[in-house]
């Protein structure tokens, strides 16, 4: 079946089939769910695929692993067990910061894992994750699937690794990270060991911070230890199973260098090209999926937990000093600026970006923050 024959058979019945779809189209180019769902069932000779996926999680992470057994789950679902991808632990089929690799490789055909692990391949790979002071999760997803960014970045990962990306994950604004002492003033991050990845480390690298990247399932034995005296990860759902609080006392927020991260699947473009349109159709559609579950959950379960910590363990909750924000956010668009200069790849996504944040900003100050300030007034 070629691809005009596959929408126009999908396209029918269009009405029906949008009304009991779960996830509308989302992206360009992708079908509602029920509609990819039918044209799989109406195609007999679809072939029986098996994968296993790289990912960067330990399996004790049930929300963000989750998001890879999302997306795993809704492929079988979606084509009657015939295409099966089954979500390794970080470590399994590759170290959680190497999934890239071997999916460009093609040693494994898909990983789940976040971009900007791989900004030393290129800082590029940034954009699918995040930029420090960049956007929320509803305006990373309104750049990617509606602002150009994804087509953008899935051009980029074809022509330089060989690879297509989905955004499959969003764990929203994440918090600024647990300290074994007080930052009272930029002055205190100086000789600071911390784990933070991507361009947020280069920023803290640049206040003279000595950055350190790790894997989530390596952080609480580098703290315990001494070998760092800082680090970020997610928020307190996952902070609390990592057990962070144990071995640390000052939880900062917010973490500006992610305001709202994607995750994503990456796939080996050659194996994603060999697979029938139907089961292409099908991993947007679970990606999609992922996107959304992800973030729900991680707003579901980071109250409960950040109660939890402050009431059940001796941790000091508090925010950045300004000085801190605002050393950070000037070092953030100063390196911006050096990458755009130096990197003709980088430059020319950057400058899309900017003008999409530059529009979507104030837009979300008239209406977004103005009814969380107003809510936080009253109390409710």
């Amino acid at each position: 079946m070629d691809r005009r024959q596959f929408l126009g058979m999908a396209a029918k019945g269009a009405v029906g089939t949008m009304a009991a779809a779960g996830l509308a189209a989302c992206q360009p180019g992708m079908l509602p769910a029920a509609q990819v769902q039918q044209a799989v069932a109406e195609n007999p000779s679809l072939p029986q695929i098996d994968w296993q996926m790289a990912t960067s999680w330990p399996p004790s992470l049930d929300t963000i692993f989750g998001g890879a057994q999302t997306v795993a789950a809704r492929v079988a679902a979606m084509t009657g067990g015939k295409f099966n991808i089954t979500a390794r632990a970080a470590g399994e089929l590759a170290p959680g910061l190497e999934v890239l690799n071997v999916v460009e490789q093609g040693a494994v055909p898909i990983g789940h894992t976040a971009s900007y692990y791989y900004i030393g391949k290129s800082p590029v790979t940034a954009f699918g994750t995040a930029l420090p002071f960049g956007f929320t999760d509803r305006q990373q997803n309104a750049w990617l699937y509606e602002g150009g960014g994804l087509g953008m970045l899935q051009e980029f990962y074809k022509e330089k690794f060989g690879v297509i990306q989905f955004p499959a994950g969003n764990t929203g604004v994440q918090m600024g990270g647990w300290f074994n002492k007080e930052i009272a003033s930029v002055a205190d991050l100086q000789g600071l060991k911390m784990r933070i990845p991507g361009l947020g480390g280069q920023v803290m690298n640049k206040l003279g911070v000595n950055v350190q990247v790790l894997p989530g399932g390596e952080i609480f034995q580098a703290l315990q230890t001494g070998a760092i005296d800082a680090a970020e990860w997610v928020g307190p759902y996952d902070d609390q199973k990592l057990g962070f609080h144990k071995v640390t006392k000052f939880y900062y927020y917010p973490g500006w260098w992610e305001p709202g991260p994607s995750l994503e699947i990456q796939i080996n473009i050659g194996e994603f090209n060999k697979l029938p349109e139907e089961y292409q159709e099908v991993l947007k559609t679970a990606a999609y999926e992922a996107n959304v579950t992800m973030m729900a959950r991680y707003d579901a379960k980071n109250p409960a937990a950040l109660q939890s910590l402050m009431s059940e363990a001796d941790v000091t909750l508090q925010p950045f000093p300004d000085d801190v924000m605002e050393a950070s956010e000037a070092a953030a668009f100063e390196l911006f600026d050096g990458f755009a200069a130096s990197d003709t790849d980088f430059g020319s996504i950057f400058k899309e970006w900017k003008v999409f944040r530059d529009a979507i900003q104030p837009w979300h100050r008239v209406a977004e923050l103005a009814m969380m300030s107003y809510q936080s007034k009253i109390g409710a």
